[in-house]
């Protein structure tokens, strides 16, 4: 495995697991939105508006189907 495939797999377990207890945690839906967007953006996702809201809708439902 080439090290850049090491990093993104690294950077994105990283992702899905902080998605993860972002939306398994108490918080109210807007707020826990608010966090996973601040987090991608954080992690170098900038997307426009209705993307981001399509990332982050793709993101709960693949963690509500697990």
């Amino acid at each position: 495995m080439k090290p850049i495939h090491i990093v993104l797999a690294v950077l994105g377990g990283a992702l899905a697991g902080a998605a993860v207890g972002l939306l398994f945690a108490p918080a109210k839906g807007v707020e826990t939105r608010d966090k996973i967007a601040e987090l991608l953006r954080k992690n170098g996702v900038n997307l426009k508006g209705n993307e981001m809201d399509e990332l982050i809708d793709d993101i709960s439902r693949e963690i509500k189907e697990e």
